[in-house]
């Protein structure tokens, strides 16, 4: 089986005193491939080692998160936009969007931060990586603004209804991007993608955050994102090794830096 889990953080400090051993567990489970959403200016630096130290592993991306907008974000997006040279290694723009669950003070900026973004993702010929948290109209009225631009991408870790799945899926090139929430037992998840075509599905695992089942509540990594596969080899009826070969080519048709 080949997986590529298309969202983790394995670069944040949870993981330092033994990414080798998550690095190991990941390959055991046949992930090849790990891609790495930026968080915000900090996150820069530890993420490019990590990809520096495991070339054929992980593929990093640029973006500010949303919930790392505040008053001065003109100004860490300038310093962002300027990685982006003729040889830079970025696979995506993100990890980008807009997050109004818990603070709603840097409303208007999080939609201006993000607009720009998808700028970034039109101009350099790269997919978005995008996360949405209470705030689905507005994603969708900042998306079909810029809907002639011809970007693609992942609407990470989609927990919606079934409306909110085909709204998003209307947006031509995008998948829905699945992980551990998947397998909880409370999930709506199971019946909405009954709905969903295999072919718009990557699958994530939002590490160290949102572990599958039998996992819950302990830290993710991506050697678990087997358990999002099963779950959806379930929901399909289709084999587990079908359902990883259908969302590993999932991945790299949006992702195509990372053939």
């Amino acid at each position: 089986m080949r997986l590529i889990d298309t969202h983790a953080h394995l670069y944040v400090e949870d993981f330092d005193a033994d990414i080798d051993a998550v690095v190991m567990r990941a390959q055991i489970n046949g992930v090849e491939k790990v891609f790495l959403p930026n968080i915000n200016a900090e996150s820069i630096a530890p993420m490019h080692q990590l990809c520096d130290r495991f070339p054929t592993l992980f593929y990093p991306m640029m973006g500010l998160h949303p919930t790392d907008v505040s008053a001065n974000y003109s100004e860490v997006l300038d310093d962002m936009e300027r990685l982006f040279t003729d040889s830079h290694p970025y696979i995506a723009v993100g990890e980008v969007g807009l997050d109004y669950y818990w603070d709603r003070t840097f409303y208007e900026e999080q939609k201006l931060a993000f607009s720009r973004q998808i700028t970034w993702a039109v101009v350099h010929n790269l997919p978005l990586m995008i996360h949405s948290r209470s705030a689905h109209e507005e994603l969708v009225e900042v998306l079909k603004n810029t809907k002639g631009g011809g970007h693609t991408g992942v609407f990470h870790c989609f927990s919606g209804s079934r409306d909110e799945a085909e709204e998003l899926l209307g947006f031509d090139g995008y998948m829905l991007g699945i992980g551990g929430v998947l397998t909880y037992k409370k999930s709506t998840l199971p019946e909405v993608l009954q709905e969903i075509p295999l072919e718009r599905i990557v699958v994530e695992t939002d590490a160290p955050y949102l572990s599958p089942m039998p996992h819950r509540g302990k830290r993710n990594e991506s050697g678990h994102l087997v358990h999002v596969v099963e779950t959806l080899s379930r929901i399909y009826d289709k084999p587990v090794m079908e359902v990883a070969e259908v969302v590993y080519a999932n991945a790299l048709k949006v992702f195509s830096r990372a053939r």
